[in-house]
């Protein structure tokens, strides 16, 4: 009988889960709304519940999850949300609202590092150890493998939290740091600094090649510092195509020639490129994050 695992991409907007195979095949999905932990957390534990009355008995569940995290096992605070913006959420226990509800394997990490798994196993970085993938949308976080290991530490990689050189018109809206990746290039910085969504501006706005540079002084950072094989760039922003040849065209100048590799030098399309799974690496990532428990 094939395996069932389940999979649950935890967001400030939304939760998707969903069942599915050990290949990725998606069996049964739901999205639901981000509102407190309790009813929230509810709503994810009734639809697996019906699910594995519904398709069989599940044998993992992988979470993908916004943070901060915990995600020190030996930590009495292993799978909360530590102290964040949104509202309620702060403190929540993820892992254990769901350890309670079902006797089986369960693995959480956060949503940078899930949508990473997922781009490793079935996309953009199949094959490889070392890479970083970067979600730039309503926040910018960043994840990904280093010698074949998702990336964890003290806590987890805040790769949207790296400082910035801050032009004199740059406002940050992160509330932490007044000069960071997230509070000059998310997209409500965009908003913040130009009046309208990012969506709602023309290819030639001069607003693009401010976030092209924001965007190649932070890759020249995490280049020089981690050494990547390849970077993978999602989320809301970079759904504009067309920022790829200005960011890549910025990295080459940031680096000026410092980088001496041909990955870099004469591939540049292929280093620096966009997630291959279309939404799904969330999801897929938290699939692969069961396997993982399973397999522990």
């Amino acid at each position: 009988m094939t395996k069932l695992f389940a999979g649950i991409e935890g967001g400030g907007t939304k939760f998707v889960v969903a069942v599915g195979r050990p290949d990725g095949k998606i069996l049964a999905e739901t999205r639901i709304p981000t509102t407190t932990p309790e009813e929230t957390l509810s709503r994810c534990v009734d639809f697996l519940q019906a699910q594995a009355d519904a398709l069989g008995s599940l044998a993992a569940i992988g979470v993908a999850c916004f943070g901060p995290l915990d995600l020190q096992p030996a930590s009495v605070n292993y799978g909360h949300i530590l102290s964040t913006p949104k509202n309620g959420w702060s403190n929540a226990d993820i892992l254990g609202s769901l350890r309670k509800a079902f006797d089986v394997p369960i693995s959480i990490d956060t949503d940078v590092n899930g949508a990473a798994l997922g781009e490793w196993r079935w996309g953009a970085a199949q094959g490889l150890e070392n890479f970083i993938y970067l979600t730039i949308g309503t926040g910018i976080g960043g994840g990904g493998m280093l010698n074949g290991n998702l990336m964890h530490g003290l806590l987890h990689p805040e790769m949207g939290h790296i400082p910035l050189p801050k032009d004199d018109d740059a406002i940050s809206v992160c509330p932490f740091h007044d000069d960071c990746f997230e509070g000059l290039a998310s997209g409500p910085a965009i908003e913040m600094r130009w009046g309208v969504k990012a969506e709602e501006l023309p290819v030639g706005h001069p607003a693009w090649e401010v976030e092209a540079s924001y965007i190649a002084q932070a890759l020249r950072s995490f280049i020089c510092t981690l050494s990547p094989q390849r970077i993978i760039l999602g989320g809301g922003v970079m759904a504009q195509a067309h920022l790829f040849p200005l960011i890549r065209e910025k990295t080459l100048v940031e680096l000026n020639g410092y980088i001496q590799s041909p990955e870099i030098l004469k591939r540049i399309d292929e280093y620096i490129v966009p997630v291959a799974l279309d939404g799904k690496a969330g999801i897929l990532g938290a699939f692969a994050l069961a396997e993982q428990a399973l397999k522990k």
